[in-house]
Parts: structure tokens; C-alpha cells; sequence
């Protein structure tokens, strides 16, 4: 069989353009029979190499101006759901929204080259005779075989995708992903890092991540604790409690995070030695653990000042429940 490029004319065709022009600039006729090969042929596929670098580069600079901000939201994220919403610092929230942009961005654009580029090597072959229907064949069969061996990196892929649309979370937010649990500092395709709160950093693979548990998304509420004695009166201790829960909230530094006054809920629970007092405050999300500290210190000094006992009091040896001798 012969093969397209390989086969000779014998003389110029009336309608080979470059034949004779070659024929009439060299005047070797052997030379000017390859002239669609040594010519039109590198001279197509080199348009054809233009175009598509053309078009990859329009394509990437659309992409890059809907990913940039310019100090405004990405115009990329425009129809996609904000779950955070006005509750984030601007600083934190732009941010937020550009990791987002970016790596949606990044898959666009990759997307984009794989398209362009696949589409220039069809035409490519189109221009060398080469049938492109047997390699669209072989390539199908390849593609299915590495998809099959590389399943697990396309399903992180696929998850990491899905999460940056549906903002299951970003940037800052405080998350429990199952195998770790901190504060992320970067949402990509295939991995989200995670830094904990003794300062390591975990890289979990989106693929795995099989439940999300975002404390950063519209609100959250601090939950505060605080045990006394059976000795002690109860109704003043929510009383006192309630009172200085009240006023740290509406000053500073707590009146910039609490989103609601403080709600008491009375006794929590009752064991032998405790009564257990329970308060929530509705608070910025990632705010809750400040909020916590700063009203059990407040309130444990009110009960000092109150004489409201804690459940063993000082002086008073803890019983050793393991032995009680």
C-alpha cells in the first residue's frame, strides 16, 4: 500500500499551483513534483499550528479576565453560589473567591488546550492523508485503559470540582473532613490541605473525603459549659451567668463577633458531684472558641465574686474514683 506522502506525481497537474511555481523558480522538475509535500502541505499544517495558538491564547486571556477580580468579585464565580455570604472579613472573602476562580480557572484553561489542540492534530492529519478514523480508534481504546488504571485521580478530580461549585468549603474555613481536622489553606483539584490546630498540615486527597463538617459557613454558635456545686443556688448562677453573658456581648472585643444576645438554657445535667449550666451565643463563623474563653473567664470570676461554689471547691481533695480508699 501506498502511502500519501510517498507517492510521486509524474508531472505537474494544470491546477498544482505549487508545482509550477517551484518548477519555474528551480526548474527541476523532480523537486517540483514534491511541491504539495515540501510546500503547501508544511505551510498548512504550519496555519494550522497558528491558529490553534491563536485561539488557545484568546481563550486563556477570557478565562484570566473572568478568574481576575480586579478588586471586585471574580465575574466567574458570579453565578455560582456564595455560601459564606457578608459573615467573612472582605480581606478573607476575596481570597475565598479567588482560590475558588483560580483553580476552576486552571481546569478551564487546561480544558480549553486539550480541545484546541486535539482539534488542530485532526486537522493536521486531514493534511498529510493520513485516515483519521483508525487513530481516533486506537486513541479511544488508550484512553479508556489509562482512565481505568488512573480511576482514583479522576475521581479526585471530579470530587474537587463538585466541591469548588457547591463551596463546601474554602479558604479560612475551620472544616472536619473525617481523616483530619483545621483550618484550610488550600483548595485544589486533586488535594486539600489542612493545617490542625498543633500546627500540622494534612494533605487529603478529594476522592476520600466522604463527609464534610464546614464550623465556618453562615453562623455558629459558642457553647459555653459551666459547672457548680449542689450547695450552690441554681437560679443564681443562670441569673449572674446570664447577666455577664449579656454585657461581655455587647462590648468590645465580643460585640464585633456575637450576631445575637446570649441565650441561657439552664441545667444541662446533673451527676453526683455537678450541676451543669448551659449557655449559647450565635456567633461569626470561626469565632465560637474565642467567644467560649472569654465567657468562662468572665463568668468564673462572677462566681467568685458571688460566692457560687464549683463542684469541689479549693482545699477540698478530688475523690479518686479508680480508688476510692
Amino acid at each position: 500500500m501506498n502511502l500519501p506522502l510517498l507517492t510521486q506525481p509524474p508531472t505537474c497537474e494544470q491546477d498544482a499551483r505549487w508545482c509550477h511555481i517551484v518548477l519555474d523558480w528551480t526548474k527541476n522538475e523532480w523537486l517540483a513534483s514534491y511541491a504539495d509535500l515540501l510546500v503547501a502541505k508544511p505551510l498548512q499544517i504550519l496555519t494550522i499550528v497558528l491558529v490553534a495558538l491563536v485561539i488557545r491564547w484568546i481563550l486563556h486571556r477570557m478565562i484570566t479576565r473572568l478568574t481576575q477580580g480586579n478588586g471586585k468579585p471574580p465575574k466567574l464565580l458570579s453565578p455560582l453560589r456564595e455560601r459564606r455570604g457578608d459573615s467573612l472579613t472582605a480581606e478573607l472573602l476575596s481570597e475565598r473567591r479567588q482560590q475558588r476562580a483560580r483553580t476552576i480557572g486552571s481546569v478551564l484553561k487546561s480544558l480549553a488546550s486539550f480541545v484546541v489542540f486535539g482539534l488542530a492534530v485532526v486537522y493536521v492529519l486531514q493534511v498529510l492523508g493520513i485516515q483519521i478514523g483508525p487513530v481516533l480508534a486506537s486513541a479511544g481504546v488508550v484512553g479508556v485503559a489509562v482512565a481505568f488504571g488512573a480511576q482514583n485521580l479522576v475521581r479526585d478530580f471530579l470530587s474537587g470540582m463538585f466541591m469548588l461549585v457547591e463551596d463546601q468549603y474554602g479558604v479560612g474555613d475551620v472544616v472536619d473532613l473525617g481523616e483530619a481536622t483545621g483550618s484550610v489553606e488550600a483548595v485544589g483539584l486533586r488535594v486539600t490541605t489542612l493545617r490542625d490546630i498543633n500546627g500540622t498540615v494534612w494533605y487529603v486527597r478529594n476522592g476520600e473525603i466522604l463527609r464534610v463538617g464546614n464550623s465556618s459557613q453562615g453562623f455558629a454558635v459558642a457553647v459555653v459549659d459551666f459547672p457548680i456545686s449542689h450547695k450552690s443556688d441554681v437560679q443564681k448562677a443562670i441569673e449572674v451567668a446570664t447577666q455577664v453573658a449579656t454585657e461581655a456581648a455587647g462590648k468590645e472585643p465580643l460585640s464585633k463577633d456575637v450576631l445575637e444576645p446570649p441565650q441561657m438554657l439552664g441545667v444541662d445535667s446533673i451527676t453526683a458531684d455537678t450541676v451543669t449550666l448551659r449557655l449559647t451565643v450565635k456567633v461569626r463563623p470561626g469565632k465560637q472558641w474565642a467567644v467560649q474563653r472569654r465567657l468562662r473567664v468572665d463568668i468564673k470570676r462572677a462566681y467568685s465574686d458571688e460566692d457560687i461554689e464549683p463542684p469541689y471547691p479549693a482545699g477540698r481533695p478530688v475523690p479518686n474514683l479508680q480508688n476510692p480508699s
